[in-house]
C-alpha cells in the first residue's frame, strides 16, 4: 500500500461564490456545490509571487470582468486578478447550450443519446478550461483539474447573472 502525498500548501482550502448574485436553477447549483467539494478535496493553486497557501478565493464578476480574489487561510488579502470575460464569452455559450441539451435529454432521451451528448459537453469544457489557463497564466498557476472546476464555477456565476 502506497502512502498518500503530502498535502501542498500551494492549494485553495475554501472558494466562494459571489452571495449578491442570485441562484440558478436546481441542476447548476449541483454543478456548483459539486465543484466546490471536489475542488477544495484535489486542486493544484498557486499564484505568482504570492507567499506560500494554503488559499481562500472568492470568485465574483464585476461588468464583464471575472475577479479572482485571494486571500491566504487566515482571510487577509494576497492578491486579486480582474481577467476579461470576453475570450470565454463564445466558448461559454456553446457549454451554456450544450448543457442545456445535456438536462433535458437526462429526462427523455435513451442512454446513448445522453452519451454522445455529455462526450460533446466534456470536449467543449475542456476547451474552455484549457482557455481559463492559457487567461490565468503568469498571474495564477493550476493544474487541469482544478481549471476544469474553476470553469463549471464561472459557469455558475455566469447562469446565476
Amino acid at each position: 500500500m502506497s502512502a498518500s502525498p503530502a498535502p501542498s500548501s500551494e492549494r485553495l482550502i475554501g472558494v466562494e461564490l459571489d452571495h449578491t448574485i442570485g441562484s440558478a436553477a436546481p441542476d447548476i447549483e449541483h454543478e456548483r456545490a459539486v465543484a466546490i467539494t471536489d475542488l477544495i478535496d484535489e486542486n493544484s493553486f498557486r499564484p505568482a509571487g504570492a507567499p506560500g497557501g494554503p488559499y481562500r478565493l472568492r470568485l465574483s464578476t464585476d461588468g464583464g470582468r471575472l475577479v479572482f480574489d485571494i486571500r491566504a487561510a487566515d482571510d487577509q488579502p494576497v492578491v486579486t486578478h480582474i481577467l476579461s470575460l470576453a475570450p470565454l464569452r463564445r466558448v461559454m455559450r456553446d457549454y451554456f447550450l450544450i448543457c442545456d441539451s445535456y438536462y433535458e435529454a437526462i429526462r427523455s432521451a435513451t442512454p446513448s443519446q445522453i452519451e454522445a451528448i455529455d462526450m460533446g459537453r466534456r470536449g467543449i469544457h475542456n476547451d474552455g478550461s484549457d482557455l481559463l489557463r492559457e487567461r490565468l497564466a503568469g498571474k495564477i498557476e493550476v493544474d487541469k483539474e482544478t481549471a476544469r472546476r474553476l470553469f463549471t464555477l464561472i459557469g455558475v456565476l455566469q447562469r446565476r447573472s
